[in-house]
């Protein structure tokens, strides 16, 4: 049985492939973009008999760089591609079990792009959505 301590390590560890990127498994006190943020989101249980699987989604905020910056759409706008270096979607599903820990994961969407207020700065952000079953 996984925890989610280590489901969330096992997604920091995929999205650590991106390069320039930084991670973190928890949420930081004054996160440094560009930087992606792993959070539990939802849990559904009982999604098999006896408990046999647990849904787990998982929020992945990616902040990238003051909303005024130039080439930060540009840059979000890599890491919401469906292919590439800097895609999230196939960072996060580059290792589908996490390391073992999972029995799969998956992007389902990529929801709120635009502005996020993080201490008095406006950044420019995106979150998706990944869904992990485990045990």
């Amino acid at each position: 049985m996984a925890s989610i301590a280590e489901l969330r390590d096992g997604l920091a560890a995929n999205l650590a492939t991106i390069p320039g990127l930084r991670v973190s498994a928890t949420i930081p006190d004054n996160p440094s973009p560009p930087i992606a943020i792993v959070q539990l989101a939802r849990v559904q249980y009982h999604q098999d008999f006896q408990r046999g699987m647990t849904e787990y989604n998982f929020a992945v905020q990616v902040v990238v760089g003051r909303v005024d910056e130039r080439t930060a759409q540009r840059n979000l706008d890599a890491y919401c591609s469906s292919t590439g270096e800097s895609s999230v979607s196939l960072a996060v599903e580059s290792n589908r079990t996490l390391g073992g820990k999972a029995f799969d994961c998956i992007v389902t969407e990529m929801t709120n792009y635009g502005s996020v207020l993080i201490s008095d700065v406006t950044y420019l952000a995106a979150e998706f959505n990944v869904r992990v079953l485990a045990s």
